[in-house]
């Protein structure tokens, strides 16, 4: 009997070193095949040699001559926009797909995270490919990025597009404060499993089986022997989002203005620290989206019913749709 209860322990520990094994995912997503070619841009900052990954996709019908760049939301990297990139190629445009540094296949670097030097970054890209101006497309913490973007540089934004943009409320006003090592720690506790239940609890109104592979991206670097350093990276740009607001700053945009939201989404960057009470009352979409568009001077608001955090994955033709419809 004692030899067979070892062998189970055994044998379950070997399933489990298993999975780990194969689940396990470089901090620079190597085995995450994107839908397109990926190069890089070599970028030198505070003394450290980086590398930003993006992709460059040609369109697939007439070129229009118009370019669309999309910045991505922090939990994810370039490839979950393979969707919106087929569309838009489809429809004649040039897409230009970057992981911002920090995130999906560029470099994790241990400096200072700030969305004005992002922009410098991705504005350096567009000069690199001789590309003068460009739709900005930005979901989630790329909405704020984004924005920061057609601040800094409106002669190269088109037009500036954000679908369920965080930071349209300033978080320092509610959310208690905690120090980058403390929400350091936080991040240390991630696994596959707390990373399924935050999408479902967070970014979407019904679970598909299709969401899984982004659970498997976020929660595969979680067993990685590096992942300490991705942590640290991400609580760097939880701090950057917290302490760098873009929302008294919408009056002053200048550019065509888009804003793409899900009227289901509630989410508030810390939102664990808040009590109950609390998380009810902020993070509203359905009310953000309208004052935002309030704010920012001719914008134009489309609204998703029964649409969480995601509309371009949760409900992707009446996304486009929109997207395309208004470009």
């Amino acid at each position: 009997m004692k030899r067979l209860l070892l062998f189970a322990v055994a044998f379950i520990f070997s399933i489990n070193l298993f999975a780990q094994k194969t689940d396990t995912l470089s901090i620079t997503l190597e085995q995450v095949k994107y839908a397109y070619p990926v190069k890089y841009l070599p970028i030198q900052v505070e003394g450290q040699d980086l590398r930003m990954a993006y992709m460059d996709v040609a369109p697939t019908s007439k070129a229009n001559g118009r370019t669309v760049m999309l910045f991505h939301g922090k939990n994810f990297g370039g490839y979950y926009w393979t969707n919106v990139i087929k569309a838009l190629t489809a429809s004649g445009y040039r897409v230009i797909v970057p992981d911002q540094i920090g995130f999906g296949k560029s470099s994790k670097a241990f400096i200072h995270y700030s969305f004005h030097q992002m922009a410098k970054w991705n504005s350096q890209l567009l000069d690199s490919l001789k590309i003068y101006k460009a739709v900005i497309l930005g979901h989630s913490m790329g909405g704020m990025l984004a924005t920061r973007f057609a601040l800094l540089f409106p002669e190269k934004t088109e037009k500036l597009v954000l679908e369920n943009p965080i930071g349209l409320e300033d978080y320092r006003a509610f959310v208690p404060y905690v120090t980058t090592e403390q929400q350091y720690k936080t991040e240390l506790k991630t696994t596959a499993e707390s990373v399924k239940k935050y999408y479902q609890n967070s970014y979407f109104t019904e679970w598909k089986p299709e969401y899984d592979d982004l659970v498997r991206i976020a929660g595969g670097v979680t067993f990685s022997a590096d992942y300490p350093r991705w942590a640290k990276v991400a609580a760097l740009t939880f701090t950057m989002i917290y302490e760098q607001p873009v929302v008294h700053e919408f009056p002053y945009v200048k550019v065509p203005t888009l804003l793409l939201i899900g009227k289901e989404d509630k989410t508030i960057v810390g939102k664990g620290l808040l009590s109950t009470e609390d998380q009810k009352k902020y993070g509203q979409y359905k009310v953000l989206g309208k004052a935002t568009a309030a704010k920012i001077p001719g914008s134009k608001l489309i609204e998703f019913d029964g649409l969480g955090h995601i509309p371009h994955l949760e409900k992707p033709e009446e996304f486009m749709k929109a997207l395309i419809g208004n470009l």
